[in-house]
């Protein structure tokens, strides 16, 4: 513990990697903290099984606390940016005068958020999907949408150079981009952050964070040893489940009544379609287009056609034997899309007496009649679209894991003030999905990433 650093960053994900870029450019000495490994292109899972042990908490998923629901979770440098599909959309005034009503926070919304939104697209390489782009899984939905009289839209994903005429197939990124094509702020901030010289940690763990008048102190384990880091002030950047833990660790639920609570997701229920003709879903553009309905927006849940893995689909699929085997022999004559549910922040995250995560989340009445509208106006699409049979897995997946320390400005009901500093602290930073007040229904990372432009430009000045 002889560096004292000016900023120690904790989490190295979509937040974490535009603050350490930000803050060491301006001259601060940072260090980055990452609780999984520092991978590059060359040293990403060759295959989806050692990608989903290696790169995601929990060996691929975790649990709430009765094993309905399952979570994703990035566990790497650059966390969810590298794993995820990096879609990119600025949220609407629905989103953010939830968000202004719930929070009391006045920047949340389009005018204050703008220049904020520009910053972080500045930063990457955007390309929105064209028609000839889409793969036979898009083109089926899109048809379905169509003759059933829904709007849809093509998407917006960060990248660059994918290549996708010398046959690349993007299902690959879930696993991390080989061609460092997916714009993750592993390759788009952090590295250059390197080059101005912050410091990363990899593979260590926080268990304990401590605030005082002379800064921070942080403790944790790296490779199995015991460490002790202190800064000036800390960033908590580890997410709705790494803030959230950290800081109940740490002691700070006595003082913040809220902490924890206000846990929400966006869930997401996969349907599968069953064709005639040959469909390789897996091969090409992994997503493309989405729903775009006013009214589905209404209702609280929005259409995305999406695919998986094989072995990825084998586990979402019921069954056993014979009958397995019989389903995954129809891989290729697939579709997929789910429905995507905007949840209430209902949810809450606990710290067992071992100091275990435990999740409880469960689906409201409100979750639920938005979930079955979406299924069936999903289910309309798919049998429009041609297909001869529709199968529902029995699991569904908490996707976008917000809040549990969420910003506002009720001493009780918040947990981190408008300036983004913990309530009751003086040295400590929230920015991340953590903080959001609601889900807002709409991809999160281009938000995380203008929130951490915010208070980057705060910090700074």
């Amino acid at each position: 513990m002889k560096e004292v650093y000016d900023y120690i960053i904790v989490g190295a994900g979509t937040a974490g990697g535009v603050l350490s870029y930000n803050l060491t450019r301006a001259g601060a000495n940072c260090l980055l903290i990452e609780a999984g490994k520092h991978f590059t292109k060359e040293t990403f899972p060759a295959t989806e099984a050692d990608a989903s042990a290696q790169m995601y908490w929990g060996g691929g998923m975790e649990l709430s606390y009765n094993a309905r629901m399952a979570f994703l979770r990035g566990r790497l440098v650059g966390g969810g940016s590298v794993v995820n599909q990096a879609l990119m959309d600025r949220f609407d005034d629905i989103a953010l005068h939830d968000w202004r009503d719930e929070s009391g926070i006045e920047f949340f919304n389009k005018g204050e958020m703008a220049p904020l939104y520009e910053q972080a697209e500045r930063m990457i390489s955007l390309h929105t999907f064209r028609a000839e782009e889409r793969t036979r899984n898009a083109e089926l939905f899109a048809r379905g949408c169509d003759a059933c009289g829904y709007e849809w839209h093509f998407l917006r994903r960060a990248q660059k150079d994918c290549a996708f005429s010398k046959y690349n197939d993007c299902i690959a990124c879930l696993g991390g981009c080989h061609r460092d094509s997916k714009q993750s702020t592993l390759i788009t901030y952090i590295r250059d952050a390197e080059k101005e010289g912050l410091n990363i940690l990899a593979d260590t763990s926080i268990e304990k964070i401590e605030d005082s008048a002379s800064g921070v102190l942080l403790y944790g384990i790296r490779k199995g040893e015991r460490v002790a880091l202190k800064a000036k002030k800390a960033i908590l950047s580890g997410g709705a489940f790494g803030t959230t833990t950290l800081l109940l660790k740490s002691g700070f639920k006595k003082q913040l009544p809220s902490l924890g609570r206000y846990f929400a997701t966006h869930p997401q229920f996969m349907f599968f379609g069953l064709y005639d003709e040959i469909i390789n879903a897996h091969k090409g553009m992994f997503q493309s287009v989405a729903s775009k309905d006013s009214g589905f927006r209404a209702k609280g849940f929005k259409l995305e056609n999406v695919f998986a893995g094989p072995a990825s689909v084998a586990m979402l699929f019921p069954g056993y034997g014979a009958d397995h085997l019989e389903f995954m022999r129809h891989y290729n004559r697939m579709t997929c899309a789910e429905v995507a549910v905007r949840d209430e922040n209902a949810g809450e995250i606990l710290v067992d007496k071992k100091g275990n995560m435990v999740v409880k989340k469960d689906m409201t009445e409100q979750d639920h009649s938005r979930m079955q509208q979406g299924v069936e106006v999903l289910k309309e699409i798919l049998a429009a679209s041609g297909a001869k049979r529709v199968i529902e897995s029995p699991l569904y997946f908490g996707l976008h894991l917000m809040g549990g320390a969420r910003i506002g400005v009720d001493p009780v009901a918040a947990v981190v003030d408008p300036d983004f500093k913990l309530k009751t602290q003086r040295n400590i930073y929230v920015c991340d999905s953590s903080l959001f007040p609601n889900a807002p229904g709409i991809n999160p990372a281009l938000t995380i990433m203008a929130l951490a432009h915010k208070l980057s430009r705060q910090l700074i000045a």
